[in-house]
């Protein structure tokens, strides 16, 4: 799988790079946000027809878009995928402490009031970082 995702990086570095793609190297962040929005609800589609084969290529085509948005980024020096990839894996670390942290719940409800709690807690701390 670590091949897989290196594999579809390079792919969209060449696609940006010098002999790559005229209409991948003319994406910006702002023009991603479309194919962002029509890919996400594509993938919704898929799901409500419960049509799994589509739902598969749809997945790809999202994840494609994600990639391609972070490519760009890196490339204004924001962030690279590196980057977006610890920063979800802390977050569903930190909002399940049910299996990372050893805290004990009784239901299902009661981790839904946590996480609901946690993404608070998120928010506060962000608010005074800035």
């Amino acid at each position: 799988m670590k091949e897989s995702f290196e594999d579809m990086v390079k792919l969209i570095e060449k696609l940006r790079g010098p002999k790559g793609c005229p209409w991948d190297k003319q994406q910006t962040i702002e023009s991603m946000a479309k194919d962002l929005k029509e890919e996400s609800q594509e993938v919704l589609e898929a799901i409500a027809k419960k049509d799994f084969d589509e739902l598969k290529e749809e997945l790809g085509d999202l994840l494609w878009a994600i990639l391609l948005t972070a490519q760009i980024a890196k490339e204004e020096n924001l962030f690279d995928v590196k980057d977006v990839l610890d920063e979800v894996r802390e977050k569903i670390k930190r909002r399940h402490p049910h299996v990372f942290a050893g805290e004990k719940f009784d239901s299902v409800e009661e981790i839904f009031e946590r996480q609901k709690e946690i993404k608070e807690q998120e928010k506060l701390e962000k608010k005074k970082k800035k």
